[in-house]
Protein backbone atom coordinates (compact mmCIF):
# COMPACT_ATOMS: atom_id res chain seq x y z
CA UNK A 1 0.00 0.00 0.00
CA UNK A 2 0.97 3.50 -0.78
CA UNK A 3 1.12 6.66 1.60
CA UNK A 4 -2.27 8.00 1.14
CA UNK A 5 -3.40 3.93 1.31
CA UNK A 6 -1.76 3.47 4.92
CA UNK A 7 -3.35 6.61 5.94
CA UNK A 8 -6.94 5.61 5.21
CA UNK A 9 -6.61 2.47 6.83
CA UNK A 10 -5.14 3.91 9.89
CA UNK A 11 -7.96 6.30 10.21
CA UNK A 12 -10.58 4.06 9.75
CA UNK A 13 -8.35 1.02 12.47
CA UNK A 14 -8.46 4.54 14.88
CA UNK A 15 -12.57 4.89 14.25
CA UNK A 16 -13.02 1.21 14.71
CA UNK A 17 -11.19 0.82 18.08
CA UNK A 18 -13.19 4.48 18.89
CA UNK A 19 -16.38 2.30 18.61
CA UNK A 20 -15.59 0.14 21.01
CA UNK A 21 -14.34 2.50 23.57
CA UNK A 22 -18.23 3.65 23.59
CA UNK A 23 -19.22 1.02 23.80
CA UNK A 24 -16.93 -0.21 27.09
CA UNK A 25 -17.42 3.24 28.31
CA UNK A 26 -20.98 3.27 28.08
CA UNK A 27 -21.11 -0.96 30.23
CA UNK A 28 -19.43 0.30 32.56
CA UNK A 29 -21.40 1.75 35.08
CA UNK A 30 -22.76 -1.90 35.63
CA UNK A 31 -20.03 -3.52 36.90
CA UNK A 32 -19.52 -3.41 40.35
CA UNK A 33 -18.83 -6.94 40.92
CA UNK A 34 -16.28 -9.89 39.51
CA UNK A 35 -19.24 -11.83 39.11
CA UNK A 36 -20.89 -8.97 36.70
CA UNK A 37 -17.26 -8.38 34.93
CA UNK A 38 -16.98 -11.93 33.99
CA UNK A 39 -20.75 -13.43 32.93
CA UNK A 40 -22.28 -9.79 32.36
CA UNK A 41 -26.05 -8.71 33.19
CA UNK A 42 -27.88 -11.21 31.00
CA UNK A 43 -29.89 -8.62 29.20
CA UNK A 44 -28.67 -9.90 25.90
CA UNK A 45 -30.41 -11.23 22.59
CA UNK A 46 -29.72 -14.66 21.38
CA UNK A 47 -28.76 -13.46 18.13
CA UNK A 48 -26.05 -11.30 20.26
CA UNK A 49 -24.43 -14.12 22.02
CA UNK A 50 -24.47 -16.05 18.82
CA UNK A 51 -22.33 -13.57 17.41
CA UNK A 52 -20.25 -13.12 20.05
CA UNK A 53 -19.48 -17.36 20.49
CA UNK A 54 -19.30 -17.31 17.13
CA UNK A 55 -16.74 -14.41 16.98
CA UNK A 56 -14.81 -16.11 20.20
CA UNK A 57 -14.15 -19.38 18.32
CA UNK A 58 -13.10 -18.58 15.31
CA UNK A 59 -9.96 -16.10 16.10
CA UNK A 60 -7.39 -14.84 13.97
CA UNK A 61 -6.19 -18.60 14.04
CA UNK A 62 -8.89 -19.28 11.62
CA UNK A 63 -9.02 -16.11 9.68
CA UNK A 64 -5.05 -15.46 9.18
CA UNK A 65 -2.91 -18.20 11.07
CA UNK A 66 -4.68 -21.30 9.76
CA UNK A 67 -5.14 -19.89 6.04
CA UNK A 68 -1.17 -19.70 6.02
CA UNK A 69 -1.29 -23.95 7.25
CA UNK A 70 -3.45 -24.30 4.29
CA UNK A 71 -1.02 -22.54 1.95
CA UNK A 72 1.81 -24.59 2.86
CA UNK A 73 0.51 -28.21 3.42
CA UNK A 74 -2.30 -28.00 0.95
CA UNK A 75 -5.43 -30.53 1.07
CA UNK A 76 -4.40 -32.50 4.19
CA UNK A 77 -4.17 -28.73 6.36
CA UNK A 78 -7.41 -28.36 5.35
CA UNK A 79 -9.45 -31.76 5.79
CA UNK A 80 -7.29 -30.95 9.37
CA UNK A 81 -8.93 -27.23 9.97
CA UNK A 82 -11.62 -26.71 7.70
CA UNK A 83 -13.60 -30.33 7.69
CA UNK A 84 -12.98 -32.63 10.89
CA UNK A 85 -12.06 -29.98 13.71
CA UNK A 86 -15.36 -27.92 12.92
CA UNK A 87 -17.23 -30.71 12.50
CA UNK A 88 -16.04 -32.16 15.75
CA UNK A 89 -16.42 -28.56 17.51
CA UNK A 90 -20.48 -28.41 16.09
CA UNK A 91 -21.10 -31.85 18.14
CA UNK A 92 -19.35 -30.81 21.13
CA UNK A 93 -21.55 -27.18 20.76
CA UNK A 94 -24.24 -29.39 21.14
CA UNK A 95 -24.00 -31.86 23.60
CA UNK A 96 -21.74 -29.62 26.15
CA UNK A 97 -23.56 -26.37 26.66
CA UNK A 98 -26.98 -26.96 27.72
CA UNK A 99 -25.75 -29.71 29.94
CA UNK A 100 -22.77 -27.50 31.11
CA UNK A 101 -25.66 -24.05 30.97
CA UNK A 102 -27.82 -26.09 33.60
CA UNK A 103 -25.28 -26.81 36.42
CA UNK A 104 -23.37 -23.30 35.98
CA UNK A 105 -26.55 -21.20 36.35
CA UNK A 106 -27.35 -23.36 39.50
CA UNK A 107 -24.39 -22.81 41.00
CA UNK A 108 -23.70 -19.17 39.68
CA UNK A 109 -20.32 -20.24 38.13
CA UNK A 110 -18.22 -17.56 36.48
CA UNK A 111 -15.06 -19.72 34.87
CA UNK A 112 -14.60 -23.30 34.03
CA UNK A 113 -12.31 -23.33 37.37
CA UNK A 114 -15.10 -22.07 39.33
CA UNK A 115 -17.82 -24.53 37.90
CA UNK A 116 -15.09 -27.57 38.44
CA UNK A 117 -14.83 -26.65 42.13
CA UNK A 118 -18.33 -25.81 43.11
CA UNK A 119 -19.28 -29.24 40.83
CA UNK A 120 -16.85 -31.71 42.82
CA UNK A 121 -16.82 -29.48 45.67
CA UNK A 122 -13.07 -29.24 45.16
CA UNK A 123 -10.87 -26.51 46.56
CA UNK A 124 -7.67 -28.35 44.76
CA UNK A 125 -9.30 -28.53 41.47
CA UNK A 126 -10.67 -24.82 41.78
CA UNK A 127 -6.80 -23.35 42.48
CA UNK A 128 -5.12 -26.33 39.78
CA UNK A 129 -7.49 -24.85 36.83
CA UNK A 130 -7.33 -21.62 38.12
CA UNK A 131 -3.38 -21.60 37.71
CA UNK A 132 -3.71 -23.82 34.62
CA UNK A 133 -5.29 -20.81 32.74
CA UNK A 134 -2.15 -19.25 32.41
CA UNK A 135 -1.47 -21.43 29.91
CA UNK A 136 -4.29 -19.72 27.67
CA UNK A 137 -1.81 -16.81 27.61
CA UNK A 138 -0.28 -18.49 24.60
CA UNK A 139 -3.35 -17.98 22.75
CA UNK A 140 -3.55 -13.76 23.52
CA UNK A 141 0.05 -14.23 21.83
CA UNK A 142 -1.29 -16.17 19.16
CA UNK A 143 -4.01 -12.81 18.31
CA UNK A 144 -1.25 -10.53 18.67
CA UNK A 145 0.73 -12.03 16.31
CA UNK A 146 -2.10 -12.51 13.70
CA UNK A 147 -3.11 -8.80 13.97
CA UNK A 148 0.36 -7.66 14.33
CA UNK A 149 1.35 -9.30 11.16
CA UNK A 150 -2.08 -7.72 9.12
CA UNK A 151 -1.86 -4.20 10.59
CA UNK A 152 1.55 -3.81 10.17
CA UNK A 153 1.82 -5.00 6.65
CA UNK A 154 -1.34 -2.52 5.73
CA UNK A 155 0.45 0.26 7.20
CA UNK A 156 4.16 -0.17 6.44
CA UNK A 157 4.74 0.24 10.42
CA UNK A 158 7.43 -1.55 12.51
CA UNK A 159 5.62 -4.88 13.97
CA UNK A 160 7.04 -4.02 17.18
CA UNK A 161 5.29 -0.59 17.66
CA UNK A 162 1.88 -2.04 16.16
CA UNK A 163 2.04 -4.69 18.86
CA UNK A 164 2.42 -2.60 21.40
CA UNK A 165 -0.47 -0.16 20.38
CA UNK A 166 -2.51 -3.11 20.19
CA UNK A 167 -2.23 -4.45 23.06
CA UNK A 168 -2.68 -1.10 25.22
CA UNK A 169 -5.79 -0.21 23.40
CA UNK A 170 -7.61 -3.66 24.10
CA UNK A 171 -6.37 -4.29 27.23
CA UNK A 172 -7.60 -1.29 28.35
CA UNK A 173 -11.03 -0.79 27.03
CA UNK A 174 -11.37 -4.35 27.74
CA UNK A 175 -10.46 -3.79 31.92
CA UNK A 176 -13.33 -0.85 31.82
CA UNK A 177 -16.21 -3.13 30.88
CA UNK A 178 -16.24 -6.78 31.12
CA UNK A 179 -18.53 -9.41 29.59
CA UNK A 180 -20.77 -6.46 28.85
CA UNK A 181 -18.43 -4.47 25.99
CA UNK A 182 -17.32 -7.59 25.30
CA UNK A 183 -21.05 -9.49 24.05
CA UNK A 184 -21.78 -5.83 22.23
CA UNK A 185 -18.36 -5.56 20.91
CA UNK A 186 -17.81 -9.22 19.87
CA UNK A 187 -21.57 -8.61 18.16
CA UNK A 188 -20.00 -5.91 15.58
CA UNK A 189 -16.92 -7.94 14.99
CA UNK A 190 -19.17 -11.01 13.68
CA UNK A 191 -21.04 -9.02 11.72
CA UNK A 192 -18.21 -7.71 9.98
CA UNK A 193 -16.40 -11.16 9.91
CA UNK A 194 -19.66 -12.50 8.12
CA UNK A 195 -19.19 -9.71 5.42
CA UNK A 196 -14.78 -10.10 5.59
CA UNK A 197 -15.36 -14.12 5.18
CA UNK A 198 -17.94 -14.02 2.16
CA UNK A 199 -15.37 -11.45 0.76
CA UNK A 200 -12.69 -14.10 1.43
CA UNK A 201 -13.91 -16.91 0.53
CA UNK A 202 -15.29 -15.53 -3.00
CA UNK A 203 -11.79 -13.90 -3.77
CA UNK A 204 -10.70 -16.64 -5.63
CA UNK A 205 -13.65 -17.78 -7.35
CA UNK A 206 -11.88 -17.31 -10.67
CA UNK A 207 -9.69 -20.13 -9.75
CA UNK A 208 -12.77 -22.73 -9.47
CA UNK A 209 -14.53 -21.84 -12.61
CA UNK A 210 -11.19 -21.71 -15.05
CA UNK A 211 -11.13 -24.36 -18.09
CA UNK A 212 -10.53 -27.90 -17.34
CA UNK A 213 -6.99 -28.58 -16.33
CA UNK A 214 -6.51 -25.04 -15.34
CA UNK A 215 -8.65 -24.79 -11.92
CA UNK A 216 -7.94 -24.46 -8.80
CA UNK A 217 -6.35 -27.73 -7.39
CA UNK A 218 -4.91 -28.61 -11.54
CA UNK A 219 -2.67 -25.54 -10.57
CA UNK A 220 -1.77 -26.39 -6.94
CA UNK A 221 -0.37 -29.97 -8.22
CA UNK A 222 1.44 -28.38 -10.84
CA UNK A 223 3.24 -26.41 -7.63
CA UNK A 224 3.58 -29.30 -5.57
CA UNK A 225 1.70 -32.57 -6.20
CA UNK A 226 1.76 -32.88 -2.30
CA UNK A 227 -0.25 -29.71 -1.70
CA UNK A 228 -3.69 -32.03 -3.50
CA UNK A 229 -3.17 -35.32 -1.42
CA UNK A 230 -5.11 -36.20 1.68
CA UNK A 231 -1.94 -36.75 3.73
CA UNK A 232 0.87 -34.81 3.55
CA UNK A 233 3.99 -37.56 4.24
CA UNK A 234 6.46 -33.88 3.89
CA UNK A 235 4.52 -31.48 6.70
CA UNK A 236 5.46 -32.11 10.26
CA UNK A 237 1.54 -31.84 11.12
CA UNK A 238 -0.43 -33.73 8.69
CA UNK A 239 1.46 -36.40 7.67
CA UNK A 240 -1.28 -39.35 8.19
CA UNK A 241 -4.84 -40.42 9.36
CA UNK A 242 -4.06 -39.91 12.64
CA UNK A 243 -2.61 -37.03 12.50
CA UNK A 244 -5.17 -35.56 9.74
CA UNK A 245 -8.76 -36.96 11.31
CA UNK A 246 -8.24 -38.35 14.43
CA UNK A 247 -5.95 -35.69 16.51
CA UNK A 248 -8.40 -33.08 15.08
CA UNK A 249 -11.54 -34.95 15.98
CA UNK A 250 -10.31 -35.35 19.43
CA UNK A 251 -8.79 -31.57 19.86
CA UNK A 252 -12.24 -30.56 18.49
CA UNK A 253 -14.29 -32.15 20.56
CA UNK A 254 -12.05 -31.23 23.78
CA UNK A 255 -11.26 -27.78 22.32
CA UNK A 256 -15.32 -26.89 23.51
CA UNK A 257 -13.67 -27.16 27.44
CA UNK A 258 -12.43 -23.73 27.29
CA UNK A 259 -13.53 -20.48 29.77
CA UNK A 260 -14.70 -18.20 27.46
CA UNK A 261 -16.30 -21.07 25.27
CA UNK A 262 -18.51 -22.40 27.60
CA UNK A 263 -19.59 -19.95 29.99
CA UNK A 264 -21.08 -17.84 26.82
CA UNK A 265 -24.38 -19.78 27.38
CA UNK A 266 -24.72 -18.52 31.10
CA UNK A 267 -25.00 -15.13 29.10
CA UNK A 268 -28.53 -16.80 27.24
CA UNK A 269 -31.39 -15.64 29.28
CA UNK A 270 -33.92 -18.76 29.19
CA UNK A 271 -33.66 -22.28 28.83
CA UNK A 272 -36.30 -22.70 25.78
CA UNK A 273 -33.62 -19.80 23.76
CA UNK A 274 -30.81 -22.54 24.00
CA UNK A 275 -31.61 -24.26 20.56
CA UNK A 276 -31.89 -21.39 18.50
CA UNK A 277 -28.68 -19.94 20.55
CA UNK A 278 -26.49 -23.08 19.02
CA UNK A 279 -28.81 -23.10 15.71
CA UNK A 280 -27.50 -19.41 15.05
CA UNK A 281 -23.90 -20.36 16.27
CA UNK A 282 -23.70 -23.31 14.44
CA UNK A 283 -24.51 -21.32 10.89
CA UNK A 284 -22.51 -18.58 11.94
CA UNK A 285 -19.17 -20.54 12.39
CA UNK A 286 -20.07 -22.90 9.01
CA UNK A 287 -19.35 -19.56 7.20
CA UNK A 288 -16.51 -18.30 9.20
CA UNK A 289 -14.56 -22.03 9.28
CA UNK A 290 -15.00 -21.57 5.60
CA UNK A 291 -12.42 -18.82 5.16
CA UNK A 292 -9.13 -21.07 5.29
CA UNK A 293 -10.03 -22.10 2.29
CA UNK A 294 -8.59 -18.98 0.67
CA UNK A 295 -5.09 -20.30 2.01
CA UNK A 296 -5.30 -21.93 -1.33
CA UNK A 297 -6.13 -18.65 -3.17
CA UNK A 298 -2.87 -17.23 -1.65
CA UNK A 299 -0.76 -20.04 -2.66
CA UNK A 300 -1.77 -19.61 -6.32
CA UNK A 301 -1.07 -16.08 -5.85
CA UNK A 302 2.47 -16.85 -3.80
CA UNK A 303 3.45 -20.02 -5.13
CA UNK A 304 7.11 -19.90 -4.89
CA UNK A 305 5.99 -18.45 -1.30
CA UNK A 306 7.81 -15.07 -2.33
CA UNK A 307 6.70 -11.03 -2.38
CA UNK A 308 8.53 -8.50 -4.30
CA UNK A 309 11.45 -10.80 -3.63
CA UNK A 310 10.93 -11.46 -0.05
CA UNK A 311 10.45 -14.49 1.67
CA UNK A 312 7.09 -14.95 2.89
CA UNK A 313 6.59 -16.60 6.96
CA UNK A 314 4.07 -18.75 7.12
CA UNK A 315 1.90 -15.99 9.38
CA UNK A 316 2.56 -13.40 6.83
CA UNK A 317 0.70 -15.73 3.99
CA UNK A 318 -2.61 -14.41 4.51
CA UNK A 319 -1.76 -10.63 5.05
CA UNK A 320 0.08 -10.22 2.15
CA UNK A 321 -2.68 -12.16 -0.11
CA UNK A 322 -5.03 -9.31 1.54
CA UNK A 323 -2.96 -6.27 0.59
CA UNK A 324 -1.70 -7.42 -2.86
CA UNK A 325 -5.27 -9.30 -3.91
CA UNK A 326 -7.91 -6.49 -3.14
CA UNK A 327 -8.30 -2.65 -4.05
CA UNK A 328 -7.97 -0.33 -1.30
CA UNK A 329 -11.37 0.21 0.02
CA UNK A 330 -12.21 -3.28 -0.30
CA UNK A 331 -8.77 -4.07 1.26
CA UNK A 332 -9.49 -1.58 4.02
CA UNK A 333 -12.87 -3.76 4.93
CA UNK A 334 -10.87 -7.13 4.73
CA UNK A 335 -8.32 -5.81 6.60
CA UNK A 336 -10.84 -4.29 9.37
CA UNK A 337 -12.59 -7.78 9.30
CA UNK A 338 -9.30 -9.37 9.96
CA UNK A 339 -8.89 -7.19 13.05
CA UNK A 340 -12.13 -7.63 14.09
CA UNK A 341 -11.70 -11.59 14.26
CA UNK A 342 -8.65 -11.53 16.37
CA UNK A 343 -10.25 -8.37 18.78
CA UNK A 344 -13.19 -11.24 19.21
CA UNK A 345 -11.23 -13.94 20.79
CA UNK A 346 -8.44 -11.66 22.06
CA UNK A 347 -11.06 -9.63 23.97
CA UNK A 348 -12.61 -13.05 25.57
CA UNK A 349 -9.39 -14.36 26.22
CA UNK A 350 -8.62 -10.88 28.21
CA UNK A 351 -11.95 -11.34 30.22
CA UNK A 352 -11.50 -14.61 31.23
CA UNK A 353 -7.84 -15.28 32.15
CA UNK A 354 -7.20 -12.63 34.35
CA UNK A 355 -10.48 -13.31 35.68
CA UNK A 356 -10.11 -17.05 36.35
CA UNK A 357 -6.40 -16.39 37.83
CA UNK A 358 -8.33 -13.82 39.96
CA UNK A 359 -10.89 -15.51 41.50
CA UNK A 360 -9.81 -19.40 41.02
CA UNK A 361 -6.19 -19.37 41.92
CA UNK A 362 -4.93 -15.99 43.60
CA UNK A 363 -8.27 -14.89 45.71
CA UNK A 364 -8.15 -18.97 47.48
CA UNK A 365 -4.52 -18.03 48.16
CA UNK A 366 -4.97 -14.95 49.59
CA UNK A 367 -7.58 -16.40 51.71
CA UNK A 368 -5.69 -19.24 53.18
CA UNK A 369 -3.21 -16.71 54.29
CA UNK A 370 -5.25 -15.27 56.31
CA UNK A 371 -5.98 -11.84 53.87
CA UNK A 372 -9.78 -12.34 53.02
CA UNK A 373 -10.70 -8.79 52.74
CA UNK A 374 -8.75 -8.08 49.45
CA UNK A 375 -11.24 -6.49 46.40
CA UNK A 376 -11.01 -8.73 44.00
CA UNK A 377 -11.86 -5.54 40.87
CA UNK A 378 -8.20 -4.29 42.06
CA UNK A 379 -6.75 -7.26 42.01
CA UNK A 380 -8.04 -8.34 38.31
CA UNK A 381 -7.29 -5.13 36.97
CA UNK A 382 -3.48 -5.14 38.40
CA UNK A 383 -3.98 -8.93 36.80
CA UNK A 384 -4.62 -7.71 33.32
CA UNK A 385 -1.70 -5.90 33.64
CA UNK A 386 0.58 -8.44 34.07
CA UNK A 387 -0.88 -10.36 31.25
CA UNK A 388 -0.89 -7.36 29.21
CA UNK A 389 3.14 -7.00 29.93
CA UNK A 390 3.73 -10.43 29.11
CA UNK A 391 1.35 -10.42 26.11
CA UNK A 392 3.98 -8.29 24.46
CA UNK A 393 6.77 -9.84 25.40
CA UNK A 394 5.99 -13.40 23.89
CA UNK A 395 4.18 -11.89 21.34
CA UNK A 396 7.33 -10.28 20.20
CA UNK A 397 9.64 -13.00 20.26
CA UNK A 398 7.36 -15.50 18.36
CA UNK A 399 7.28 -12.44 15.47
CA UNK A 400 10.67 -12.50 15.45
CA UNK A 401 11.68 -16.25 15.92
CA UNK A 402 8.55 -18.58 15.49
CA UNK A 403 8.44 -22.50 14.94
CA UNK A 404 7.54 -22.49 11.64
CA UNK A 405 4.13 -20.42 13.12
CA UNK A 406 2.90 -18.71 16.69
CA UNK A 407 0.01 -21.67 16.09
CA UNK A 408 2.25 -24.22 17.02
CA UNK A 409 3.26 -21.98 20.33
CA UNK A 410 -0.33 -21.13 20.93
CA UNK A 411 -1.05 -25.06 20.33
CA UNK A 412 1.10 -26.15 22.92
CA UNK A 413 -0.62 -24.30 25.67
CA UNK A 414 -4.10 -23.98 24.97
CA UNK A 415 -4.30 -27.66 23.85
CA UNK A 416 -2.30 -28.56 27.05
CA UNK A 417 -5.39 -26.43 29.34
CA UNK A 418 -8.47 -28.53 27.28
CA UNK A 419 -6.78 -31.75 27.64
CA UNK A 420 -6.65 -31.48 31.50
CA UNK A 421 -10.07 -29.56 31.55
CA UNK A 422 -11.87 -32.31 29.22
CA UNK A 423 -12.24 -35.39 31.48
CA UNK A 424 -13.49 -32.89 34.83
CA UNK A 425 -15.78 -31.40 32.72
CA UNK A 426 -17.32 -34.59 30.75
CA UNK A 427 -17.76 -36.52 34.33
CA UNK A 428 -18.86 -33.54 35.45
CA UNK A 429 -21.90 -33.28 33.20
CA UNK A 430 -22.63 -37.08 32.32
CA UNK A 431 -22.31 -38.34 35.46
CA UNK A 432 -23.47 -37.85 38.94
CA UNK A 433 -20.30 -38.77 40.93
CA UNK A 434 -18.90 -36.54 43.13
CA UNK A 435 -15.86 -38.67 43.49
CA UNK A 436 -12.96 -36.01 43.24
CA UNK A 437 -10.42 -38.34 42.70
CA UNK A 438 -11.70 -38.90 38.99
CA UNK A 439 -11.30 -35.36 37.89
CA UNK A 440 -8.14 -34.53 40.45
CA UNK A 441 -5.93 -38.23 38.79
CA UNK A 442 -7.40 -37.43 35.23
CA UNK A 443 -6.16 -33.72 35.08
CA UNK A 444 -2.81 -34.26 36.58
CA UNK A 445 -2.38 -37.27 33.86
CA UNK A 446 -3.78 -35.33 31.49
CA UNK A 447 -0.65 -32.60 31.91
CA UNK A 448 1.57 -34.27 32.57
CA UNK A 449 1.14 -36.40 29.37
CA UNK A 450 0.98 -33.62 26.93
CA UNK A 451 4.45 -31.83 27.81
CA UNK A 452 6.24 -35.07 28.44
CA UNK A 453 4.96 -36.69 24.73
CA UNK A 454 5.76 -32.79 23.34
CA UNK A 455 9.50 -32.25 24.81
CA UNK A 456 10.43 -35.78 25.73
CA UNK A 457 9.59 -36.50 21.98
CA UNK A 458 7.99 -39.95 23.37
CA UNK A 459 6.71 -40.69 20.05
CA UNK A 460 7.64 -41.38 16.20
CA UNK A 461 5.58 -37.97 15.25
CA UNK A 462 7.53 -36.24 18.21
CA UNK A 463 11.07 -37.85 17.52
CA UNK A 464 13.50 -35.52 15.85
CA UNK A 465 11.26 -33.15 14.52
CA UNK A 466 12.21 -29.91 14.05
CA UNK A 467 8.20 -28.79 14.44
CA UNK A 468 6.24 -31.15 16.81
CA UNK A 469 2.57 -31.50 16.62
CA UNK A 470 1.05 -30.59 19.83
CA UNK A 471 -1.99 -32.29 18.29
CA UNK A 472 -0.83 -35.61 18.80
CA UNK A 473 0.21 -34.97 22.48
CA UNK A 474 -2.86 -33.60 23.28
CA UNK A 475 -4.76 -36.64 22.06
CA UNK A 476 -2.96 -38.64 23.27
CA UNK A 477 -2.86 -36.99 26.37
CA UNK A 478 -6.92 -36.95 26.22
CA UNK A 479 -7.30 -40.69 25.21
CA UNK A 480 -4.77 -41.46 27.77
CA UNK A 481 -6.63 -39.44 30.82
CA UNK A 482 -9.93 -40.71 29.74
CA UNK A 483 -9.21 -44.60 30.03
CA UNK A 484 -7.74 -44.02 33.51
CA UNK A 485 -10.78 -41.75 34.61
CA UNK A 486 -13.35 -44.68 33.27
CA UNK A 487 -11.43 -47.23 35.38
CA UNK A 488 -11.10 -45.52 38.73
CA UNK A 489 -14.86 -44.95 37.77
CA UNK A 490 -15.72 -48.43 37.02
CA UNK A 491 -13.37 -49.62 39.75
CA UNK A 492 -14.41 -47.49 42.63
CA UNK A 493 -18.58 -47.45 42.46
CA UNK A 494 -18.95 -47.26 46.14
CA UNK A 495 -17.35 -43.64 45.81
CA UNK A 496 -19.42 -42.58 42.75
CA UNK A 497 -21.71 -40.86 45.09
CA UNK A 498 -24.60 -39.23 43.61
CA UNK A 499 -24.50 -35.04 43.50
CA UNK A 500 -26.40 -33.23 45.84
Amino acid sequence: MGNSDSLVTLISLIVFITVFFVLAIKSRAKVDSIEIYAVGNKSFSTIFVSLSLAASLTSAATFIINPGFISLYGLSAYLAFGVVMPISIFFALIIFIKKFRKYGVNVKSISIADWLGKRYDSQFLKVFFGFLSILLITFIVLICVGITKVVSKALNVEELYVLITLVIIVFTYMSIGGANSMVYTNSIQAILMVIVAILLIGSGAEYMFQAQGTGLFERLNHIDPMLTKPFNSESPLFRDFFEVVVCNAIVGIAIVCQPHILTKSLLIKKDEQVNKFLFYTIIILILFFSVVFAGFYARLMFPELTMNGEVLKMDGLMPAYVVQRFPIYVGILVILGLFAAGLSTLEGLIQSIPTTITNDFLLPILKGLGISNTNAISVNKMLIVVVAIASIILSYQQLVSPSLSVGIFAQNGVYAFFSAAFVPVFFGIFTKTQNKTIPIIASIVAVITHFSVYYLELTPYMKGMAVKNPAVASALALIISTIIAMIVYVTNPMKNEVAK
